[in-house]
């Protein structure tokens, strides 16, 4: 099952024209609000150096990185909780993925409406906290009223769950997401279970005007101090600029661009990184002279999980795993000098595949 992205925020921020410049796919940016009615999902090529510092070494065939999927979803305005605007759409479609791209306008353009009619994206971010606090207080409410009957019955576990639904209850009513309230063990099962839409991981993109890349804004630095305390990633990305950027069809033309933007790389791969890291993504490869492929796996998988995603007979019928780290195999350019060497390792079931890992899987069916 895949796991996705969503890229939220309110009507007219740039959500679409950054997911056009992610994938290519040209769904409708337009300049009005509910642009986006369905949500638009777009598969995303991973970028990583690693996969073609191999395909140098191994010269094969072909070259295939791996992916990640992420979700364009429909604008919020005040009220999405009590279902105004799009609303209960949006809030179903976000409860379907797996971690959030927030993305804000942080750019001055009179010709590009703004839903609210300013520009602030401090009050935007609190429009989209609270509007999804509303609506997980909603779900843990609705979840401790069914408890408070259970635990009549004398059971431990009920009666600890409803002083956990207070305590959660008690944060949301200040206005905090449910990712910053501090967790024990023992705790983590149900706030999985309650799947609050503020519990999901967040990443924050901030969509600037051509100059202020580099350096941001005053928007962006008023931004930046309202999200301190988050500890979430955030990103400054031109939208309108990385769109112009996609649609360059050679390599080399859009490296020149970048590079006359000062930037180092395209803003979208660092998007397309974070959230591959948001959704708690690994990756390990696969070399041979037919292909040197990138493998998405999630972190913590076993070698049997890992090999199940390269097909269901190679998960069913692990043998072993032969196993090289990439930083080795690049030192000693090859499988068969990694052996010589000795740093090939012969692994079963219960290893935990490491990003980067460089695996040749033998199987029996």
């Amino acid at each position: 099952m895949p796991l996705y992205c969503g890229i939220v925020g309110l009507p007219n921020v740039g959500k679409s024209t950054l997911f056009n410049a992610l994938t290519n796919a040209k769904a409708l940016a337009a300049n009005y609000p509910f642009a986006t009615k369905e949500p638009n999902i777009g598969v995303i090529t991973v970028p990583d150096n690693r996969l073609n510092a191999l395909a140098e070494i191994v010269k094969p065939q072909k070259v295939v990185p791996t992916t990640v999927e992420i979700v364009d979803i429909a604008g919020l305005i005040k009220g999405a909780s009590k279902g105004e605007g799009l609303g209960n759409q949006f809030l179903a479609n976000i409860r379907e993925v797996d971690a959030i791209a927030h993305v804000v306008r942080c750019f001055d353009n009179d010709n590009v409406i703004h839903v609210d009619g300013s520009v602030d994206p401090v009050r935007d971010k609190e429009i989209i906290d609270t509007e999804l606090i509303l609506k997980d207080l909603e779900t843990i409410e609705k979840r401790l009223e069914k408890l408070k009957k259970q635990a009549k019955s004398g059971d431990a576990t009920d009666k600890k769950n409803v002083g956990i639904c207070e305590t959660i209850i008690k944060e949301l009513e200040q206005g905090k997401p449910a990712r910053t309230i501090p967790r024990e063990d023992d705790t983590k099962a149900l706030f999985k279970e309650l799947m609050l839409l503020t519990d999901k991981p967040i990443l924050y993109v901030c969509n600037v005007d051509e100059n202020s890349v580099s350096t941001g804004n005053a928007h962006t630095a008023r931004f930046l101090e309202s999200v301190q305390d988050e500890d979430a990633e955030i990103i400054l990305i031109s939208a309108a600029i990385e769109e112009e950027i996609a649609q360059l069809e050679e390599y080399e033309e859009k490296m020149e661009f970048v590079k006359e933007m000062g930037l180092e790389e395209p803003g979208v791969n660092r998007v397309i990184v974070a959230s591959y890291r948001l959704l708690k993504l690994f990756t390990y490869f696969t070399a041979g002279e037919k292909e040197v492929r990138a493998w998405t796996i999630k972190q913590g998988a076993k070698a049997p999980e890992a090999a199940g995603v390269i097909h269901t007979d190679f998960e069913k019928g692990f043998i072993r795993a032969e196993v090289i780290g990439y930083n080795d195999f690049i030192q000693y350019g090859s499988e068969a000098a990694c052996k010589e060497a000795g740093k090939l390792s012969v692994e079963g079931k219960e290893y935990i595949v490491k990003d980067g890992d460089v695996i040749h899987f033998r199987f029996n069916v």
